[in-house]
C-alpha cells in the first residue's frame, strides 16, 4: 500500500485536487482510502455526493470509544473508503491530536487492509501547527505531493512544506514525490513551478489548468471525473493519477533561501 500525503497553502485547492485524482485512481480500478486532517471535514464530500460526513472526533464524543468502523468509513465514489478525522471545538485544542487519533483508531478498527493500494491524506494547510507533522511521523505517510501555483504565497508555503519534510526525511522514509501546480493563471506559471521543482531538487508532477468545470462539479458535490468524465479536465485529473501511479521520483527537498525565492518570482514575473 503506497501511504500518500497531499499538502499546500490553505485555499490552494488541496481536497479538490485530492478527491479528483483519487477520483481517477479509483476509476482505473485502484483500491483508495482517503482520510481527510483538517478540521474543516470537507476533505471526502465530491466523493460522496456532498454527504456531511460525521467526523471520527465527533463520533468518539457522541458515542465514547466504543466506536464500529462502518460509522466513521464512508464508501464513495467509485468504491472509495472516505474517512474525516475532524477537529477540537473551536479555540481549544490542537487539530494534530485529531489526526493521530483518528489514525490510532483506523488502525486498531482495520481500515488499513491488505487489498489497499492507496491511502491519501489530505492534510490542513498550516505548516506551524502540530496537524502538519502527524501523518508524516511514524511512517504513517511516505509520499507527499504539494498543490502549488504560481502566485507569491503557495510558492512560499511550499518551500516551507519542504523543510518540514527536510525535518522528518532524516529520520523516517518520508520523501517529496513532486509539486502539483493548480493554475490561478498567473504569469509565466508552468515555467516558475517547473523552475521552483528543479531548485529544490524535485519534479512539476503535472500542471492542471484553470477550468470552470470544477467549480460547476463542486457546485453539483461531485468531481469532475464523476460530473463530467468526457470533460478535458477529467482528464487532466486522470492523467495526475496516472503520472503519481508511475512515479519513481522520491528525494529529500532542497529549500530555497527566501532571496532565492524571490529572485525566482522576479525573473519569470518580469519575462511576462
Amino acid at each position: 500500500m503506497r501511504k500518500i500525503a497531499i499538502y499546500g497553502k490553505g485555499g490552494i485547492g488541496k481536497s479538490t485536487t485530492t478527491q479528483n485524482t483519487v477520483a481517477g485512481l479509483a476509476e482505473w480500478g485502484k483500491k483508495v482510502m482517503v482520510v481527510g486532517c483538517d478540521p474543516k471535514a470537507d476533505s471526502t464530500r465530491l466523493l460522496l455526493g456532498g454527504l456531511a460526513q460525521k467526523t471520527v472526533l465527533d463520533t468518539l464524543r457522541d458515542e465514547g470509544e466504543d466506536v464500529e468502523l462502518d460509522e466513521i468509513l464512508k464508501p464513495g465514489y467509485a468504491k472509495t473508503a472516505c474517512v474525516e478525522s475532524g477537529g477540537p471545538e473551536p479555540g481549544v485544542g490542537c487539530a494534530g491530536r485529531g489526526i493521530i487519533t483518528s489514525i490510532n483508531m483506523l488502525e486498531q478498527l482495520g481500515a488499513y487492509t491488505p487489498d489497499l493500494d492507496y491511502t491519501f491524506y489530505d492534510v490542513l494547510g498550516d505548516v506551524v501547527c502540530g496537524g502538519f507533522a502527524m501523518p508524516i511521523r511514524d511512517g504513517k505517510a511516505e509520499e507527499i505531493y504539494i498543490v502549488v501555483s504560481g502566485e507569491m504565497m503557495a510558492m512560499y508555503a511550499a518551500n516551507n512544506i519542504c523543510k518540514g519534510i527536510v525535518k522528518f526525511a532524516q529520520s523516517g522514509k518520508v520523501r517529496l514525490g513532486g509539486l502539483i501546480c493548480n493554475s490561478r493563471k498567473c504569469d509565466n506559471e508552468k515555467e516558475l513551478i517547473e523552475a521552483l521543482a528543479a531548485k529544490l531538487g524535485t519534479q512539476m508532477i503535472h500542471f492542471v489548468p484553470r477550468d470552470n468545470v470544477v467549480q460547476h462539479a463542486e457546485l453539483n458535490r461531485k468531481t469532475v471525473i464523476e460530473y463530467a468524465p468526457t470533460a478535458a479536465q477529467a482528464d487532466e485529473y486522470r492523467t495526475l493519477a496516472r503520472k503519481i501511479d508511475a512515479n519513481k521520483m522520491f528525494v529529500i527537498p532542497t529549500p530555497l533561501t527566501m532571496e532565492d525565492l524571490e529572485e525566482l518570482l522576479v525573473k519569470y514575473g518580469l519575462a511576462a
